[in-house]
C-alpha cells in the first residue's frame, strides 16, 4: 500500500489540516468533531485514489463529464434552499455540496477530454469550450461565483498546459471581455455588492463592506505574534462573520500572528512546489494534465481566500483548502491530492 508512497505530501496534508484543526478547535469546537469526520472520509478516498494507476481514468473522463452534469443536477431538484442559494443536499446524516464534490471529476474529465486533441486547431478549443459551458452555468445559477471561477481556471490550466496558441488566447481573451457587461448583469445583486465593497468598503461600512472591513481589523489586530488560541476577540465576540469558513484564516492571523500565518503559507507553498515537481516529472501528458489541474485549483483558492481576508481579493466565498470548515471541501480537496500520490507513485515505479 505505501510502495513507491510520496510521503512529503502526506505531510504536508497532515500539518496544514492539524493547523487549521487548531483554529476550528479555538474558534467553533463544536464543528470539530465533525471536521474530523469528513477528513477521516477524505483519508479513505485520498488512500483508495492514491493506489489507483490514474491513467486508468483516461478511458472513463465522458463518465465523469457525465457525472459531474448529473451531480450539479441535482442540486436544482433535491437541494436546500440557503441564505438564497441551492448549493446543498442532504444524504442520510451528510450535508453535501456537488459543486466542491465535483472538480476531482472536472479535472479528470477535462483531462481525458483534451488528452489526445490538438488545441492549435480553432475548432477543438471551441469545442473543449463548449463542454464546459453547461458545467460553468450549472454551478454559477446556483448561485455560486466562487466555485464557478474555480471551475475555470481548472479549465483554463488544463488549456494552457495541452498547447494552445497565443493568437487564440487573446481571441478568446478579447470574446471575454466583450461578454464582461453581459457577466456583471448575470450576478446576483449580493455577489455586486461584495464587488463594489471591494473597490470601497467604507461607502457601506455596515452593509456590502461590513465583511472585508472587519477581516482586515482581524488580521490587524493579531500583529506579529497573536492575541493567543482563545483569546481572539473579533471571532470569539462574533464581530467577524464566516469566521470558520471563508474568513478563518483573518481568524488564524489574529490568534496566531503574522508568525503562525507565514507558517501557514510557507506549507501551502512547499505543498504546491511539490505537486509543480511531481507534474514536471510526469512523462505522462495525462497525468501532467491531472497535476496542474489540481495545482491550479488549490493555488486559486488558497490566494483568494487569503487575498480576500487581508483586501487583496473581493469576496468570492471561496474556502481554504484544508483549513475551512466544510466537509465536501476537504473530501474534494484530498481526492484530489489522492490524484496527484498516484501520479507520484506511478513515476517512482518506472524509474
Amino acid at each position: 500500500m505505501f510502495k513507491n508512497f510520496d510521503w512529503l505530501i502526506f505531510l504536508y496534508i497532515i500539518f496544514i489540516f492539524s493547523l487549521g484543526l487548531i483554529i476550528l478547535y479555538s474558534v467553533a469546537p463544536e464543528l470539530v468533531s465533525h471536521q474530523l469526520v469528513y477528513f477521516g472520509l477524505g483519508l479513505i478516498f485520498f488512500f483508495l485514489f492514491s493506489n489507483i494507476d490514474y491513467r486508468i481514468f483516461q478511458s472513463f473522463h465522458y463518465v465523469f463529464y457525465i457525472f459531474s452534469i448529473f451531480s450539479l443536477l441535482l442540486t436544482f431538484f433535491l437541494g436546500r434552499l440557503t441564505r438564497g442559494t441551492l448549493r446543498w443536499v442532504s444524504i442520510g446524516p451528510f450535508t453535501l455540496q456537488p459543486s466542491e464534490l465535483v472538480k476531482p471529476f472536472l479535472i479528470l474529465s477535462f483531462s481525458g477530454l483534451i488528452f489526445r486533441k490538438d488545441l492549435s486547431k480553432i475548432k477543438n478549443l471551441l469545442l473543449f469550450l463548449l463542454l464546459f459551458l453547461p458545467l460553468g452555468f450549472l454551478i454559477f445559477f446556483q448561485p455560486s461565483l466562487g466555485s464557478t471561477l474555480v471551475a475555470f481556471v481548472i479549465w483554463l490550466s488544463i488549456v494552457f498546459t495541452a498547447g494552445i496558441r497565443p493568437s487564440s488566447f487573446l481571441i478568446a481573451l478579447f470574446s471575454g471581455g466583450l461578454l464582461l457587461p453581459v457577466g456583471w448583469r448575470a450576478l446576483a445583486d449580493y455577489q455586486k455588492k461584495r464587488i463594489i465593497a471591494f473597490l470601497n468598503p467604507q461607502a457601506d461600512p455596515l452593509g456590502g463592506g461590513y465583511h472585508l472591513i472587519q477581516s482586515k481589523i482581524t488580521v490587524g489586530s493579531g500583529q506579529i505574534f497573536g492575541k493567543g488560541l482563545g483569546l481572539g476577540t473579533q471571532s470569539h465576540l462574533k464581530f467577524l462573520p464566516e469566521f470558520q469558513s471563508d474568513f478563518i484564516f483573518a481568524a488564524l492571523a489574529e490568534e496566531l500572528g503574522l508568525i503562525g500565518s507565514f507558517i501557514l503559507i510557507l506549507c501551502y507553498f512547499l505543498l504546491f512546489w511539490r505537486i509543480l515537481k511531481i507534474a514536471g516529472n510526469s512523462r505522462d501528458k495525462f497525468g501532467r494534465l491531472i497535476a496542474i489541474g489540481v495545482f491550479s485549483m488549490l493555488f486559486f483558492q488558497s490566494f483568494v481566500n487569503i487575498g480576500m481576508n487581508i483586501g487583496l481579493a473581493p469576496i468570492a466565498g471561496i474556502t481554504l483548502p484544508l483549513v475551512s470548515s466544510g466537509g465536501s471541501s476537504l473530501v474534494a480537496t484530498l481526492i484530489s491530492l489522492g490524484l496527484i500520490e498516484s501520479i507520484a507513485r506511478v513515476e517512482k515505479k518506472e524509474l
